[in-house]
């Protein structure tokens, strides 16, 4: 990757965090209008800098199986961390239910169907397929994965939302291994999508 790329990634990271910050604590809009507009603006950036990042490959029957049982995994990590986390963060409730509480902003089907099809989907597409490959391509695939899980979790710390951050590194642990693994964003996609519908509107932790 040439340097010219390197700014590429630093200027959407830039722009990342100014949308988190206006999404979580300004707040202008709607959160999940503004959570699908916010994402949507990262993957356009992404696509112009890197057209390579839709070139993702076929669908087969072994994504799709891995794509369900992580998400399923990464929701059993979730529900026990829930449990753990109550006994060693004394603030674990208010921060969680701050972030469930934007459920109140639109209606449930609206909510899961921005998040199946716009928001999971978005978020890997910009994470994993622009910000890990290209850094992995950079700087190593190993060194790429930890850097770009350790800027996944850094951008939420503008929300001042402790909880948030946490759960963003360990998904950003989670979807970053499972996309250096597979080498594919497919599956990946997937996992996120039905996560993503599953914690916030199927079965929410709180």
């Amino acid at each position: 990757m040439n340097k010219t790329n390197s700014k590429y990634i630093v200027f959407t990271l830039f722009i990342a965090t100014i949308l988190w910050y206006l999404l979580f604590v300004i707040k202008p809009m709607n959160f999940w209008l503004q959570m699908s507009l916010s994402i949507s603006a990262l993957v356009l950036m992404s696509l112009v800098f890197n057209r390579d990042i839709f070139k993702i490959g076929k669908l087969t029957i072994r994504h799709i199986l891995i794509g369900i049982s992580s998400a399923i995994l990464l929701y059993i990590i979730f529900y026990l961390g829930n449990i753990v986390s109550g006994f060693i963060f004394p603030f674990k409730d208010s921060q969680v239910l701050s972030v469930y509480s934007n459920k109140s902003n639109g209606n449930l089907i609206l909510i899961g169907s921005l998040l199946f099809f716009v928001i999971g989907p978005g978020e890997e597409i910009y994470w994993r397929g622009f910000i890990q490959n290209t850094l992995s391509k950079k700087i190593g695939e190993t060194r790429g994965y930890i850097l770009s899980v350790l800027l996944y979790a850094g951008v939420h710390i503008v929300t001042g939302n402790v909880m948030l951050v946490i759960a963003a590194l360990v998904c950003g642990i989670y979807w970053g291994c499972l996309y250096k693994k597979e080498k594919s964003l497919i599956p990946v996609i997937i996992s996120h999508a039905i996560w993503d519908l599953t914690i916030f509107v199927i079965l929410p932790l709180m």
